[in-house]
């Protein structure tokens, strides 16, 4: 049997979303740009697409900007916010647990002079709201927090977090990457200013994604060019690729509940497979405040490259932690934050699942996880 359990990392593109960009490709080519028959058809696919998406996200049509992807998207967010605010004050707020596409962009405004705080979060993965209540101060410009931890799956509590940013004169950017078609998200029901989202986490294409920027909000814009997105990210619009990110949106929204309900119980069947065969194991991050397609798991019997290893010469397909940080020997700084130390992270593993996912599966992945046990227990 084959299982890929790293749907965090990636998910194939669902076959309805390749239909409808193919058929972009082949008939629809125009530049949306242009202003003669073939660009206003263009032009028309691509206005469907913004619709589909802010109904999707509960957002109005002149608050989403096409990207790249989620990288741009947070770039772009938080340097735009930051620089913008900048003549408001200095301070910008993020976590210990974010991707590296917003740790990164933080660490180098840290070095144009920004001055930073870096949130701790608990066992579990969750921001210390305390914390956060204390470290704001009129000087706070930016507060940027993952709604879904890509890592460990455990979910902010974002109304909260919001509630306490919109108390001061800071902004609030969201990268919502892993929480697309696992949480039921109405943009204008949270005081976001600006959310990431990218396509490939729910079954749409690599290389687009989309920043939901609150109608109003001060960002300044880096991509200059052309006056495409209103001026607000030039370049031509990757059309084909925009009407599938739209079309996996839509699928992936209509499907949510059912989709979620599948996934915790594979959760727990996978963790309750485990426990059946004795394998010594222990959650990293939250039972329940968390999503059901991210499951990381602390294996103090065997490293996580040997472990990583044995499941892909069994043709199970998991990782360590981000797709980003992959190739690396640097241990998970998510749990790290977590747990003070860089051992646990030196023997965790993330299985990741979606809709596809069958018990049959999980189960495999439990099988296989025993026999490696029974290999190795000797050394615990």
């Amino acid at each position: 049997m084959e299982v890929y359990a790293d749907y965090a990392a990636t998910t194939p593109v669902k076959q309805e979303v390749v239909d409808k960009m193919m058929d972009i490709y082949a008939v629809h080519y125009g530049n949306p740009s242009s202003i003669h028959s073939v660009g206003r058809n263009a032009r028309k696919h691509l206005d469907d697409s913004r619709r589909s998406v802010k109904q999707a996200l509960g957002a109005k049509q002149n608050e989403i900007i096409f990207t790249s992807g989620a990288t741009e998207s947070n770039n772009t967010a938080i340097k735009g916010i930051a620089y913008a605010q900048r003549y408001k004050g200095n301070h910008i707020i993020t976590t210990k647990i974010e991707h590296h596409s917003v740790l990164h962009v933080f660490e180098q405004l840290e070095k144009e002079g920004f001055d930073v705080t870096y949130l701790d979060v608990d066992h579990q993965g969750l921001v210390q709201l305390d914390q956060l209540k204390e470290v704001i101060t009129e000087q706070t410009i930016l507060v940027s927090i993952m709604f879904v931890n890509n890592e460990i799956g455990t979910v902010q509590p974002m109304y909260e977090i919001d509630s306490i940013v919109a108390d001061s004169n800071a902004l609030l950017h969201v990268d919502a990457v892993q929480a697309i078609g696992h949480l039921d998200i109405n943009f204008h029901d949270f005081n976001i200013d600006a959310m990431s989202i990218t396509a490939h986490k729910f079954g749409g294409p690599k290389g687009v994604g989309a920043l939901v920027v609150k109608e109003g909000t001060p960002l300044q814009f880096l991509q200059l060019g052309g006056e495409q997105e209103a001026k607000r990210r030039a370049g031509t619009e990757n059309l084909p690729q925009i009407v599938g990110f739209a079309e996996a949106l839509k699928l992936a929204t209509e499907h949510l509940n059912e989709n979620n309900i599948h996934l915790m119980n594979l959760k727990n069947q996978f963790l309750v497979s485990l426990q059946e065969r004795s394998i010594p194991f222990e959650l990293n991050g939250s039972m329940t405040e968390s999503t059901g397609h991210i499951v990381n798991l602390y294996f103090p019997f065997i490293d996580v490259e040997t472990i990583l290893t044995l499941l892909d010469l069994a043709n199970i397909y998991v990782s360590s932690g981000s797709a980003c940080t992959a190739g690396t020997t640097t241990p998970s700084h998510v749990l790290v934050a977590m747990y003070e130390h860089d051992d646990r992270a030196k023997h965790s593993v993330r299985f990741s699942f979606n809709e596809q996912t069958t018990e049959q599966e999980v189960k495999y992945i439990a099988t296989e996880i025993h026999k490696i046990y029974h290999k190795f227990k000797e050394d615990i």
